[in-house]
């Protein structure tokens, strides 16, 4: 029989003797980071619908809150696009912002067709425009309503006028004044008339517009935040029980919150969808009557509506507005849950 210190030395060698299996390090973490990453994509869908289902349990209250903030982001978008069509406006209005000519009454139609000529040459003027005594006279009897008197007066007492259109009118408003100067100098021209006062004004107004829709955005984003900070504290008051449980078996806070987070993000695109068909069918109704209005003053205004880009930040910004009011709640009100 072997000594027990010779059996040992053998079970030793064959030990020191035996090929160790490679492993595949790389395989290995590789499918670990595959299989993690699965999960965690899991973890979240399951939230992402386990939220929607919850929300879909209770109709009312879920749609009373979503009225409400889509009631607040239509506000903020429609002043948005309030203000895109006023700007689209104002880029029609230098058609209408004219320097008017009122030729002396010694100057008759030959010249001053020829003086619109020569004023046509000058690089600083876009467009003229020659109006007759005759065409002047039959517009006046046309809008005037004293048809019947100018029919009894033995001569015509308006002046030829040439309406001068600037380039960049509304733009470069000190070159307009220097134009105006220069074409006032001329000897045919006995008053030239340019009111630049309402442009000042029109531009003032939306430049207070800009800032005020920059103020009632940030005004009405800090209401939905609010409201959706309202409604989660709400839903985490009536699963207190689930959350206790949770904590209790060591759950994360981030698992904790993530059903949450992702019923303010449903909340929140909701809401913008919402939104964005209120700002649409407001838009729709308003797109006929705004269209026949410009027809009569021989404009082509056609109405401006959110386009791609905007409704995609529309829904973007109100989805995150829903999960940021979520996380605010939750961040203090989850330490504030503790098992007795």
């Amino acid at each position: 029989m072997m000594s027990d210190d010779k059996r040992f030395q053998n079970r030793a060698k064959l030990k020191k003797d035996k090929p160790k299996p490679s492993l595949p390090h790389t395989k290995k973490a590789g499918g670990n980071f595959n299989d993690k990453f699965r999960a965690y994509l899991a973890l979240h869908a399951h939230a992402l619908f386990f939220s929607l289902g919850r929300l879909l349990k209770t109709p009312f209250t879920s749609v009373m809150t979503i009225v409400v903030l889509a009631i607040a982001l239509a506000s903020a978008s429609g002043f948005y696009l309030l203000l895109q069509n006023a700007e689209q406006l104002t880029g029609n209005l230098e058609v209408s912002n004219q320097i008017s000519l009122f030729l002396k009454p010694t100057v008759d139609d030959l010249t001053g067709r020829k003086l619109a000529d020569k004023i046509q040459q000058n690089p600083e003027v876009k467009e003229v425009k020659l109006i007759t005594k005759e065409q002047a006279l039959a517009e006046f009897r046309d809008f005037s309503g004293f048809g019947e008197a100018i029919k009894n007066l033995d001569e015509n007492p308006l002046p030829t006028v040439v309406q001068v259109l600037p380039k960049n009118a509304l733009e470069e408003t000190e070159d307009v004044q220097k134009l105006v100067a220069e074409l006032a100098h001329l000897p045919e021209v006995d008053i030239a008339q340019i009111d630049m006062q309402w442009v000042r004004r029109l531009q003032s107004m939306l430049e207070l517009a800009h800032s005020g829709m920059v103020i009632l955005n940030f005004v009405f984003g800090f209401a939905i935040l609010f409201i959706m900070g309202n409604t989660i504290r709400l839903e985490l008051e009536g699963r207190r029980d689930e959350v206790l449980i949770a904590k209790l078996v060591g759950a994360t806070y981030a698992f904790i919150q993530r059903p949450f987070l992702y019923t303010g993000f449903w909340l929140g695109f909701f809401a913008g969808s919402m939104a964005w068909v209120m700002v649409t069918a407001v838009m729709l109704i308003l797109k006929n009557p705004i269209e026949r209005l410009s027809g009569l003053y021989e404009g082509a205004y056609q109405v401006t509506f959110l386009g791609f880009l905007e409704s995609i930040s529309l829904l973007s910004i109100a989805a995150a507005l829903g999960i940021l009011g979520a996380w605010i709640v939750l961040h203090y009100q989850l330490r504030q849950i503790k098992p007795d």
